[in-house]
């Protein structure tokens, strides 16, 4: 068993009797500005613990995605109409994927970017089927309409079907003849004077440009149904209408028409009230769009190589006026991989605040082409660069984002008006990994801070001490 003495004597800290210690004025001075140094640098040390601190790592890109890379996109294209609008894909080995429908969603919108109706369905593109052998001496047999006569048929009856067509369009002189057979055979079968319950009619888009706009004609032929009693007296007499898709073979046209009166009397020459009893076969009839513009949402998968995201208009039976298309659009969201939810990117930019400058660096950008612009076929093109960043966090929790740079410009070509969106991943990802830092680390700068401070005030009031000592002794020997 040690003694209390000897216990004692392992003390570092020996203390001096309180009467034997005395208080000076600067040394209380000096006391209250080590009080305060200590304050602010264990305040500046805390501050430094608690800031994030990253290192930045560049490796080829091995990333967890693998060899597909997602692209989410929202654009409005106020004068691309749903009907045709079309999400294409391209790339450098070979990969060609039109008219992508299954993960992009379509909503009919008017010149102001606002919706019209419920989403709109574009179904399949088929082959459509035409008249193998040409009569030349099919005659004419559709009505020929303009705008006066068009707004007088159309409440006059009860079924209109118009072939709107552009004379130098293939399509439209493919048609042509079958049209003109089957509404000859219409005619005929239910006579305008004594039946009256369908007429078949032709506007020429090159003559009656106007008529064409307002029925939101954009390629060539489209033929439309209408139906009487379905005018909007608050949208200007607007009437709501149909789209024919089917077969255009004469055959198959006159058919089509049949199942359209067959559920109309007669006498009465109206609709049935129930409104599904005249439905097409195969899926040939659905909703017009109501307006010409559209927008386009939805997600696309690519390889991670060189490609294009291309969106235009497109048909495997019908044909544009490139002076007449007008591309412009206003990108509401155009980013790449996983969606990062708010608070995702909030916490990112709050612990690093130099990410997510270039996560959807598109939004909100607009580009409108004037009408000078787009009579001179004019492409808008988008050239992207993406990189992948991954963040690996304090938490271990992996954090994954694509950044990229745009550059657009407006092109002055001679082919069909498109908005192309190039794409060139980079092979290489960016790596920032958050180091934490330790406590103890902090502890002991904590003791460094407190104890070099202390002793250097020691000093200094060691030094100020003898500096008076010595002062006060060559005043005392003057005096003597």
């Amino acid at each position: 068993m040690f003694s209390t003495s000897k216990l004692k004597s392992v003390d570092f800290y020996r203390k001096i009797p309180r009467d034997l210690t005395e208080a000076s004025l600067s040394g209380a001075g000096l006391s209250i500005i080590a009080a305060l140094c200590m304050v602010f640098l264990f305040g500046m040390e805390l501050n430094n613990y608690l800031t994030v601190s990253t290192t930045t790592s560049i490796v080829v890109d091995k990333s967890s995605d693998g060899d597909f890379l997602r692209i989410d996109f929202n654009l409005s294209f106020p004068a691309l109409s749903c009907e045709f609008a079309s999400v294409d894909v391209i790339d450098v080995l070979g990969t060609n994927r039109l008219n992508i429908t299954k993960t992009v969603r379509k909503y009919s919108i008017d010149s102001n970017l606002r919706h019209t109706g419920s989403e709109f369905q574009s179904g399949a593109i088929v082959a459509v089927k035409h008249d193998e052998e040409v009569d030349e001496e099919y005659g004419e047999g559709a009505f020929s309409l303009n705008g006066r006569t068009f707004d007088r048929v159309v409440h006059e009856y009860p079924i209109l079907v118009v072939n709107f067509y552009a004379p130098w369009c293939y399509w439209s002189n493919r048609l042509k003849p079958s049209w003109e057979k089957a509404a000859k055979i219409i005619k005929e079968r239910y006579d305008p004077e004594m039946d009256g319950r369908i007429l078949l009619g032709k506007v020429d888009c090159t003559e009656e440009v106007d008529l064409c706009k307002r029925n939101h004609i954009q390629g060539y032929p489209s033929i439309r149904i209408f139906r009487k009693g379905s005018d909007l007296k608050e949208d200007h007499g607007h009437h709501e209408h149909e789209s024919y898709y089917g077969d255009r073979d004469t055959e198959s046209l006159v058919k089509t028409m049949e199942e359209l009166v067959a559920p109309i009397s007669r006498e009465s020459q109206r609709v049935a009230s129930d409104g599904k009893s005249n439905k097409l076969t195969n899926g040939t009839k659905r909703p017009a769009p109501a307006t010409g513009g559209c927008r386009i949402e939805g997600f696309v998968r690519v390889k991670k190589v060189p490609g294009s995201l291309v969106i235009s208009a497109h048909s495997g039976a019908h044909s544009f006026d490139a002076s007449q298309m007008n591309m412009s659009h206003v990108i509401s969201r155009f980013s790449f991989g996983k969606m990062i939810s708010p608070r995702e990117m909030s916490d990112l930019k709050r612990l690093l605040p130099y990410l997510g400058q270039g996560y959807d660096k598109l939004s909100g950008k607009t580009y409108i082409t004037n009408p000078k612009d787009s009579s001179e076929n004019v492409t808008i093109e988008h050239y992207i660069q993406v990189v992948k960043t991954e963040v690996m966090t304090r938490s271990y929790k992996l954090v994954e984002e694509y950044e990229y740079t745009a550059h657009s410009s407006l092109v002055h070509n001679f082919d069909l008006p498109v908005a192309k969106f190039h794409i060139v991943p980079s092979a290489m990802q960016v790596i920032i990994n958050e180091n934490a830092k330790s406590f103890s680390h902090f502890l002991t700068n904590v003791c460094a801070i407190i104890g070099g401070v202390f002793t250097v005030a020691g000093i200094l009031d060691s030094i100020l001490q003898n500096t008076m000592r010595l002062v006060r002794k060559v005043e005392l020997g003057k005096n003597f």
